[in-house]
């Protein structure tokens, strides 16, 4: 399988939690938000 994951931007929507990291890198749930794009990705096959 190959997939891209769009994971760009300034997530200044987000501010000010953006200022000091990347919105992909924010935690939801315990864990990075782009562990749960990952996660579903790889649930998806």
């Amino acid at each position: 399988m190959l997939a891209v994951v769009l994971a760009a931007g300034r997530g200044e929507r987000l501010r000010p939690l953006t200022l000091t990291r990347p919105k992909v890198m924010l935690e939801v749930g315990g864990k990075p938000l782009l562990a749960h794009v990952l996660g579903a990705l790889r649930s998806s096959g």
